[in-house]
């Protein structure tokens, strides 16, 4: 690596702060950290900060449980169609780590079996491999890993031996990562030799899956649509030819699983309109009024939750991929290295991430079809060991579907 275009790079950033140890370290190390400079777009960092608007924010219309099953059999058809056509790919959104779980490794590692190991992979997996059965073909699963997990992921699959998935249609890639800054704007060091980065936030998965080629892969074998859903949800249905067929058919340009929501005050994002797009209003950002208000045909106005499960067509990523999505700007703790080589784990909040995410990129779309799930048999998320949304609650969920624990 050349250390005087690195050197030029920093300098015309102003961040030279990031070779103040660089006499210290190893060839090795050196060329590493020379690496990680070179691979950051310090644009990014300098970039504007997406500042939400108010907008005009109105329902959605969604397509629910009874207007699905009134054409379910002319969904599921259309839908294995396109499915067999190979139009269809499923990526897994698994950069996250176990540890709030109790395990040092990928979340999806978590063994949820209590007779047997069951594996939030595992589960997934079977999942998709339903519809495999049903379509008579194997779907592209992609796998996006973080820089922390990624080996990790790799190696867990390859030792299961991809949970019986043809492993010809699974390919892994690193989501891109952001680095990790104090509040005006200067890199940190997480060592010496090592720049502190984390995930550019989930609606980076798209411009990640392109840089590492599997977009022009999956396009080569006839996919068009792609259904995006997140790790942590044990009930997952993937690529489910209902869902598939609905959207295609709605001419829309994305499809949103949803939920009817438990309570008015359940938190959960929720879908709607903002200023005539789709989008997704967090619960923190709905108005008590906005909470309780009624529809015209007595249930709540904003009453359907996301559960990260969506099904985009693939042009139109391409076309918000080629503009700039909203730069969200988060208040973190971040260790780092102090200027006398100390590490610093803060206890406050001390510095910036830089990420997108994906619910810009459903309001960067023209339209959106909601489609309401039923939540006990497709939303069972783990965010904790114990209580509401937890190992205890999907292994109980698990259970009740007919899965053997």
């Amino acid at each position: 690596m050349d250390y005087s275009r690195i050197k030029e790079k920093l300098e015309k950033y102003d961040q030279l702060q990031l070779l103040r140890f660089y006499e210290e370290l190893s060839e090795e190390e050196k060329e590493i950290l020379l690496t990680e400079i070179d691979n950051i777009d310090f644009d990014l960092i300098n970039g504007e900060e997406f500042i939400a608007t108010d907008g005009d924010i109105t329902p959605i219309e969604v397509m629910t449980l009874n207007e699905i099953a009134k054409s379910e059999e002319e969904f599921r058809s259309y839908g294995i169609e396109a499915i067999q056509n190979h139009k269809v790919a499923a990526v897994l959104l698994a950069g996250g780590q176990g540890t709030r779980l109790g395990i040092d490794g990928p979340k999806g590692a978590l063994n949820v079996g209590l007779t047997k190991e069951l594996y939030i992979f595992q589960c997934l997996v079977q999942n998709l491999m339903k519809v495999k059965e049903e379509a008579g073909t194997w779907l592209p699963l992609l796998i996006m890993t973080s820089d922390k997990n990624d080996k990790e992921t790799r190696d867990f699959f390859e030792a299961h031996d991809y949970f019986g998935y043809n492993r010809e249609y699974v390919n892994f890639f690193v989501q891109e990562m952001a680095p990790a800054t104090d509040r005006n704007g200067k890199v940190y060091l997480e060592e010496k030799g090592h720049i502190s980065l984390s995930p550019n936030g989930n609606g980076g998965w798209f411009v990640s899956m392109q840089k590492a080629g599997l977009l022009e892969k999956v396009k080569a074998m006839g996919v068009e649509w792609i259904n995006i859903f997140a790790v942590d949800n044990v009930l997952q249905q993937i690529a489910d030819p209902v869902f598939v067929g609905a959207t295609l058919k709605s001419g829309q340009p994305i499809g949103a699983k949803v939920i009817r929501k438990a309570a008015p005050e359940e938190k959960v994002g929720v879908l709607c309109l903002k200023n005539g797009h789709p989008s997704i209003v967090e619960y923190y950002d709905l108005t008590e009024d906005m909470m309780v208000e009624k529809a015209d045909n007595g249930e709540l106005a904003y009453n359907f939750g996301v559960i990260l499960n969506y099904l985009f067509k693939v042009k139109d990523l391409e076309t918000i991929a080629n503009q700039q999505l909203p730069l969200h700007i988060v208040n973190k703790k971040v260790p780092y290295i102090d200027d006398d080589g100390n590490y610093v784990k803060p206890e406050e909040p001390n510095g910036h991430k830089y990420e997108n995410l994906v619910l810009d990129m459903i309001e960067m779309m023209s339209g959106c079809l909601g489609y309401e799930v039923v939540r006990e048999k497709e939303f069972a998320p783990i965010k904790n060991m114990h209580g509401v949304d937890s190992l205890d609650s999907a292994r109980e969920m698990l259970s009740n579907n007919g899965v053997e624990l």
